[in-house]
């Protein structure tokens, strides 16, 4: 039986509403466009030697994830609040999901994603500084990576329009790298479309393919962000809609433009002996080592944005949890000057850094982050058949189009996918997202207890 949501009272001090359009497009942009696209390809490659395969997940993921953006565009209308998915979660399926969704997020996946992207932001900023990351110490690195996390933190806290303002400037950054990539590849470069022929006697195993789904959704990841901050969007009624479908349809045509113009250079062997550097590669070969340091810069300020995204929008769960009654409630807390969740953003910094200390190696739970939040997005993107039908008067300025093939799109292809990365990271012996599995099942006995020691107000 579905419990529903306990209604609460109003918070003394709300967060401002000052997100506008290009602040929340270079959001939603600037928290899925990271390292992925700049490392990925290499990865893929030598995971999927036939570059047809590899374009046609790249693009039918662009599409599953438009999909899901446009139903949550019909959410996010409907009930504009600080904390996106874990509110949609809240109003369909009552206070348990919601709980358990907040906590496996706040606790686990969303400082794992901050300490990742800090790690490799350091090792991007090392390389291009001419260092190779191998010979600095373990303790210069991780101060780096803790100290970054700090600024940042301290940055959200002191203003959420400084932090969109800093998203502004990365995003052109890493946006104008990719259409270079793509301009000089086409107009400049010496490459051929035969390079999508692959090699002769080439065969796609199961296994690998599970991984480089893993690594195509990973990449595609964020694009939830806006709906998380929808409280601070000015007229969110209308904008929200405008920010999910200019982000994504931006965010996958530069992922499959970008992919496109690595294979037309490189064939796919040479894609896979360059790494990281396949970007910095093609860019040094047409245009010169200025031209490629300068994709160096714009990739470091890629991974920058990603992470400045996500210390901006993660911890707004955390907020509005607490503000629901279902976390601690200092996680509610509002700075009395900035009108910030400086709560909420400390803590999920310390606990990233906790794990920039702990843990040496992501490479491993950048699949099990995956399984996490793709199956909680399906419920989250599925709850617009629920509220469709206990909420069939609700305003919705925004609703999806083509309902209901464009929601069962995205929870099909999400089904079929996390299915495939669970069985070929299984039969590799890699049993982490089982493990991930297992932890999000965990959360309904600990909100069990939790009502038990917190009863309902």
């Amino acid at each position: 039986m579905t419990t529903q949501p306990t209604p609460v009272a109003a918070p003394e001090r709300d967060l401002r509403r000052v997100i506008g359009f290009w602040g929340g497009t270079a959001l939603i942009i600037g928290m899925t466009i990271g390292s992925g696209i700049f490392r990925k390809p290499a990865s893929i490659a030598a995971l999927v030697p036939d570059p047809r395969v590899v374009l046609a997940l790249w693009g039918v993921f662009g599409v599953i994830s438009l999909c899901g953006a446009l139903t949550v565009a019909e959410l996010a209308s409907m009930a504009p609040e600080t904390g996106g998915l874990y509110v949609y979660l809240r109003l369909a399926y009552g206070d348990a999901a919601a709980f358990v969704f907040g906590w496996l997020y706040v606790s686990v996946t969303a400082p794992a994603a901050i300490a990742a992207l800090a790690v490799v932001f350091v090792e991007f900023l090392l390389s291009a500084a001419g260092v190779p990351p191998e010979t600095v110490s373990p303790a210069v690195s991780t101060a780096a990576t803790v100290g970054t996390i700090g600024v940042l933190a301290g940055l959200n806290v002191l203003s959420t329009r400084l932090g969109t303002g800093f998203q502004g400037l990365f995003t052109v950054m890493k946006t104008a790298a990719l259409l270079a990539i793509v301009f000089c590849a086409f107009a400049l470069g010496h490459g051929s479309f035969a390079h999508l022929a692959p090699p002769p006697g080439t065969s796609v195993a199961g296994a690998p393919l599970a991984r480089a789904v893993a690594s195509v959704i990973w990449t595609y990841d964020g694009w939830i962000a806006v709906s998380m901050i929808a409280g601070e969007v000015v007229a969110p009624e209308r904008m929200l809609t405008r920010i999910i479908v200019v982000g994504m349809l931006t965010i996958v045509a530069l992922y499959v433009g970008a992919n496109l113009a690595y294979i037309f250079v490189m064939p796919a062997d040479a894609m896979v002996r360059e790494k990281a550097g396949i970007a910095v590669r093609l860019m040094t070969d047409i245009v010169g080592p200025v031209g490629g340091r300068l994709t160096g810069v714009c990739i470091v300020a890629s991974v920058l944005g990603a992470l400045a995204a996500n210390l901006l929008a993660r911890p707004r769960v955390a907020y509005a949890m607490a503000r629901d009654g279902l976390g601690f409630r200092f996680l509610g807390h509002t700075h009395p000057r900035y009108l910030t969740p400086d709560a909420a953003i400390l803590v999920q910094a310390a606990v990233a850094i906790v794990l920039v200390l702990a843990l040496r190696d992501f490479d491993r739970l950048t699949t099990y982050f995956v399984v996490v939040e793709w199956l909680a997005l399906i419920f989250g993107v599925a709850s617009v058949f629920v509220l469709r039908r206990r909420m069939p008067t609700a305003p919705r300025p925004f609703r999806t189009p083509l309902y209901p093939l464009v929601p069962l799109v995205f929870v099909v292809g999400t089904l079929v996918g996390l299915a495939t990365i669970v069985w070929g990271e299984w039969k590799d012996g890699n049993v982490s997202p089982v493990f991930g599995l297992a932890i999000a099942a965990a959360g309904f006995p600990v909100y069990a207890v939790y009502r038990k020691m917190v009863p309902r107000a």
